[in-house]
């Protein structure tokens, strides 16, 4: 079965990999792996904060905002970061985002990018309230 909707980012792997930045099915909307890649270039380079925060406000929100979704729709994320070192400042982003949304969450460390620049990637499932 088809999702509902696709979202492209524009980037240049979706069509290389063969993934969307985001899929619709029904209520649903799954965002794939989000960097704080904006325009082709990584923002705040060595600074995991500033990288979650660009990840979850800029690209994430924007894909959600193709389809009428925001974070606060936002009901699971999955973070992963490169550097276990990293989980204060990257918590601290996602709770300033999440607080009151507070959706079940995963936090993984370890990770090894392809950029080695980027420290964190996160995914998010939103669904419609009614």
């Amino acid at each position: 079965m088809a999702a509902d909707k696709l979202i492209s980012s524009g980037g240049p792997w979706e069509s290389v990999i063969g993934y969307s930045r985001a899929t619709v099915a029904g209520d649903y909307v799954h965002v794939s792996g989000s960097t704080a890649t904006v325009d082709g270039k990584l923002q705040h380079e060595g600074d995991a904060y500033g990288q979650t925060l660009v990840a979850l406000n800029e690209v994430i929100a924007a894909a959600l905002a193709q389809v009428g979704y925001s974070l606060a729709d936002v009901v699971r994320s999955r973070v992963y970061m490169s550097n276990a070192a990293d989980m204060d400042a990257v918590g601290k982003a996602h709770g300033e985002v999440f607080g009151d949304i507070r959706p079940a969450a995963t936090m993984l460390a370890g990770i090894q990018f392809i950029n080695p620049a980027m420290l964190v990637e996160i995914e998010v499932d939103a669904w419609k309230r009614a």
